[in-house]
């Protein structure tokens, strides 16, 4: 393991291994879908116990919410009703006169045929041959023909009128409806039948069953219509055969459709609605010690499917928008333009604890509302207290850590989760989400904390608009409620500045975030860090305070933060305070202690001073923008002094750079890439003879383009533009500080010191005494100086 990377393990925090973690944006977001979800439904984890029939109740179980339940009793009646209303379904065939028709007429041709073919052939051939088709007729016809009709329709030789008076008095039967079974049929006299004809498909409802013949009904009516048709027609022999074979094809033609009957009942059951109960919020469905019923089974397990149904689909929701949400802050803001990170994991960590501390927030002040609400003796409604929830406290704390970009999904992702708990969902999200987004939007330069509480102050005011607005909206008018509204509304405006002035000094310290508010208290010279380093670094205090002139008008010409670059240069050489005396500038008129020390060693003490400085400032809680830019701003340069003192004594094969190099990273900010050029600038113009505009110039464009060209500024946003604003800003505060004064004349320089004027103007003369205690005082100060052992 390497100098550097043991230096970068130990300074490791906490903060820094959470960022380390490539998977852990998931895990929080999961974690916190999850919590959220459990606070909101807690149903997920609370589960009824389990009875069974004639166990008896341990608790009372009460409906945690209004719902309408199902009475299975109740439904289950309501469909065999419905069940019992659908109509049996009847087949009616109407070609089935037509088809028996045809039969008779092809067997009674067939028989025809057969006879004119043997009436040249002898008599007994004829009559054996019309014999032995007797079973091929009876094929045709479909039924078995008596050997008399037989007999008589031979003597007859099958006669055509025969077979039309057949088919003419099966139409008579047929075309009215024969049915199989009429005692089933009539079962249904009730509520009538529907009967379907088959060739057209057409359906008609028929209440009087009893016009339908049953078999042998049929068979009556047709023989006593045979009878009146045929008796002048037909002796009485062939009348008798043609009704009797007329009654053999007599079958039914109207039949039951059970499957279709079966799947209308089923459809119609399908459709039928349950039957709902409602059952009130606070309604005991079991008390304690009360026997387990069918009735309290149903309830108890509608009650647990209910919940579920509507959890799971109200979680499913709300961890989709939280994927949103997050995607947006990870993705759209957490990446600069070329890919770099802007975000990390300990940022993503502060907004869920965030989201999960406004939920908890929400959820307590909701109960509290509605508890105030129920014991004021005033008409007042819960929903009128819920406008003093400060949830725009946490829109304006992420704005002030974090900036707008992030603070807007930030704002929409708690109203909306938020809205959960409230009857009116839209209104409140709405109301939560407009004034979050302004709440931020008043922080976002917040450089004061005074700025939060106008901020919250200038929220009331819009909460008040806001509320007007909604209940305007839900078309009511002016009345005691929305006085209630405006009070609560001014409330939580206020509340919510009061909030946030709270968390942001929280976040500061638990998150090692540095807003523009703790960058002001920071840059107070008379801080303890920087009060230890006047008294024992002077040289490098002198040095820090002119670093953070030069960086903050260059931060101002590039567009960076300028508190931000000034308060870094102030502390950027903090590790300084542990050896104050092995840095030159610190070395008045003492031997150089690095005279004595093998370059490895000095090398050694230099780099130690970041790592110090980053100590420091832990320890003094100076927040991760200032530790990152401490760490910084040398990144990885060369201490060229002590390199080349090295190669002088062992040669430049035997000198490794690497143990010459700061231990970085490079500068990842602009604000850190310029503290790196300031400090360089800094440092190279004190020794710089006859500091001449001209010279100034020179030498910052050489440091510069030196720290350029050696890669130092190549992670951080440092353009060529920036670095030529960042020279002439360098040459402006450079020139101001090294400016030349004009020489005084030997006669103005007495004056000066005190002497006579020509005039005699006493005004300007010091008097005697006053000479006489200054001479005293400086003796006596030299004689302090002279026990403080400087000479």
């Amino acid at each position: 393991m390497t100098h550097t990377e043991m230096t970068k393990k130990q300074n490791k925090s906490f903060i820094d291994t959470v960022n380390e973690h490539a998977h852990l944006p998931w895990v929080m977001l999961l974690g916190t879908t999850l919590l959220i979800a459990v606070f909101l439904f807690p149903s997920l984890l609370m589960t009824t116990p389990r009875y069974q029939i004639g166990d008896v109740a341990e608790n009372d179980i009460k409906s945690p919410k209004d719902l309408l339940i199902e009475d299975k009793e109740a439904t289950e009646k309501k469909r065999r009703e419905t069940a019992q209303s659908v109509l049996t379904i009847y087949d009616f065939d109407d070609t089935q006169a037509s088809k028996l028709g045809g039969w008779v007429a092809r067997a009674f041709e067939h028989m025809r045929t057969l006879s004119g073919t043997a009436e040249q052939t002898q008599t007994s051939s004829r009559h054996e041959l019309i014999w032995r088709e007797k079973q091929a007729f009876e094929d045709m016809l479909g039924v078995q023909v008596s050997n008399s009709v037989y007999t008589i329709f031979e003597k007859k030789n099958f006669s055509e009128s025969i077979a039309q008076e057949i088919v003419r008095l099966l139409s008579t039967v047929f075309q009215n409806g024969i049915v199989g079974n009429k005692q089933l049929l009539l079962q249904q006299q009730q509520k009538a039948i529907m009967v379907r004809t088959i060739s057209s498909k057409e359906e008609a409802f028929v209440n009087d069953l009893r016009e339908f013949y049953s078999p042998d009904e049929a068979k009556n009516v047709l023989a006593n219509t045979g009878r009146a048709l045929l008796k002048k027609k037909f002796d009485r022999p062939l009348r008798k055969a043609v009704i009797d074979l007329a009654q053999c094809l007599i079958q039914p033609n109207l039949t039951l459709n059970k499957g279709e009957t079966e799947e209308r009942k089923n459809q119609t059951i399908s459709n039928v609605k349950a039957v709902l109960t409602q059952i009130k919020k606070g309604e005991m469905l079991v008390r304690e010690g009360e026997k387990i019923s069918d009735l309290h089974i149903d309830r108890i397990q509608a009650l647990e499917s209910e919940m579920r149904k509507e959890d799971l689909f109200a979680i499913s929701l709300g961890f989709m928008l939280l994927t949103i949400t997050f995607f947006v802050i990870s993705f759209r803001t957490n990446f600069r333009k070329d890919g770099s990170p802007t975000l990390k994991n300990k940022d993503l960590l502060f907004l869920c604890i965030m989201l999960v501390i406004l939920f908890l927030l929400t959820e307590v002040s909701t109960y509290l509302a509605k508890g105030i609400a129920r014991n004021i003796p005033y008409s007042m409604e819960a929903s009128s207290a819920f406008y003093a929830i400060p949830v725009a406290a946490g829109a304006m704390t992420v704005c002030l850590v974090m900036g707008m970009p992030v603070a807007l999904p930030f704002a929409l992702a708690t109203a909306f989760i938020t809205a959960f708990l409230f009857e009116n969902k839209f209104d409140m999200f709405l109301f939560f989400f407009l004034s979050g987004i302004l709440g931020a939007y008043w922080v976002r330069n917040c450089k004061e904390r005074g700025v939060l509480i106008k901020a919250g102050l200038n929220l009331a005011l819009v909460n008040v608009l806001l509320v007007t607005a909604l209940h305007m909206f839900r078309g009511s008018g002016f009345e005691l409620k929305l006085m209630w509204n405006w009070a609560f509304g001014l409330l939580g405006g206020v509340s919510s500045g009061i909030l946030a002035t709270g968390f942001a000094p929280i976040a500061e310290m638990s998150f090692a975030y540095t807003t523009d508010i703790k960058l002001l208290e920071l840059a107070n010279l008379d801080r303890p860090v920087l009060r230890k380093l006047i008294l024992e670094a002077p040289g490098t205090y002198h040095h820090s305070v002119i670093v953070g002139s030069l960086v903050e008008a260059a931060a101002a010409a590039i567009g960076a933060n300028p508190l931000l670059a000034k308060v870094s240069g102030y502390y950027h050489d903090i590790g300084k305070i542990k050896k104050p005396l092995y840095f030159i500038e610190n070395q008045a008129g003492i031997e150089n202690k690095h005279d004595n020390l093998a370059p490895s060693m000095s090398s050694l003490i230099l780099i130690a001073h970041v790592k110090d400085g980053v100590e420091i400032a832990r320890r003094h809680r100076l927040g991760s923008a200032i530790i990152n830019i401490i760490q910084e701003h040398h990144g990885t340069g060369l201490i060229t002094y002590f390199c080349e003192k090295a190669k002088q004594l062992k040669g430049d094969d035997a000198v490794n750079l690497e143990n010459f190099r700061y231990p970085g990273p490079k500068p990842q900010t602009k604000e850190a890439g310029l503290v790196m050029l300031a400090d360089a600038v800094e440092a190279a113009s004190r020794a710089l003879e006859n500091p001449t505009p001209a010279r100034i110039k020179g030498l910052v464009q050489k440091i510069i383009n030196k720290i350029f060209l050696d890669g130092q500024l190549d992670e951080c946003e440092l353009t060529l533009r920036d670095l030529h604003e960042i020279t002439d800003s360098f040459n402006k505060i450079l020139n101001g500080i090294h400016h030349h004064r004009i020489e005084y004349p030997k006669r103005v320089a007495e004056i000066n010191d005190g002497a006579k004027k020509p005039n005699g103007n006493s005004d300007r003369r010091q008097a005697k005494p006053l000479q006489d205690r200054s001479r005293g005082n400086k003796e006596k100060g030299d004689n302090n100086l002279k026990r403080l052992r400087i000479p």
